[in-house]
């Protein structure tokens, strides 16, 4: 697998949220990271049905706009009793005239949820994708989970997207309820991040991203 270390990196994303939580798990491994909304770049439109393809979709052509190495994050959360949705669209599912407002989509998958009269626990599971891209082309793509339950009403202001509405396995806090780095010790991109900094980086001080310090 072709290594990467240190140096400059495009975290291909305009979601400030995402950009941030990635920053903070590559840090120990001396990666400078530039979103692409800080260098202008265009969302390319996401028009695969798998996490998978999108984030190969946004990884190469950040990497071909800007002529660095960029790593993409396609995730999003899956509904059991929705057959899986959101999914690939979760983004989606909050997008309004005003911009995106999860507030609103966790309250469209509650109320789907109740026309169901899905039972309870209401499983469900967040997804990453990352997808490391260079400019000539070759990729590398890792796929992480997290196991949980969807919960309501939404508890929490950390985290971002459907955060406040997620309890992972064996938990009480929702994401949006815990501190920062416990959420980044189990979350489904630190399972994404564990695997590829197995596969692309060398060693590195500290713990590895995701890690419980």
């Amino acid at each position: 697998m072709r290594r990467l270390s240190g140096g400059r990196l495009v975290v291909a994303s305009h979601n400030a949220g995402k950009v941030r939580e990635i920053g903070d798990l590559l840090r120990p491994y001396g990666v400078e990271t530039v979103s692409a909304k800080e260098l202008g770049l265009p969302e390319p439109a996401e028009t695969e049905e798998t996490f998978e393809g999108n984030a190969r979709i946004k990884a190469h052509a950040a990497a071909r706009a800007s002529g660095l190495p960029a790593l993409s994050d396609d995730s999003g959360i899956a509904v059991d009793a929705l057959g899986g949705a959101p999914g690939v669209h979760t983004a989606n599912w909050a997008e309004t005239p005003q911009g995106r407002d999860y507030a609103a989509a966790m309250g469209e998958v509650w109320r789907r949820l109740e026309i169901a009269a899905a039972p309870e626990p209401r499983t469900a599971r967040f997804v990453c994708c990352l997808c490391l891209a260079w400019p000539d082309g070759e990729d590398a793509v890792f796929l992480g989970t997290a196991e949980g339950r969807v919960v309501w009403p939404p508890r929490g202001g950390n985290g971002f997207g459907f955060d406040p509405m997620f309890v992972p396995e064996g938990g009480a806090e929702t994401f949006g309820e815990m501190a920062p780095d416990a959420k980044h010790a189990i979350s489904h991109r630190a399972d994404a991040f564990r695997k590829l900094v197995a596969a692309c980086f060398g060693d590195a001080p500290g713990d590895a991203p995701g890690d419980a310090p």
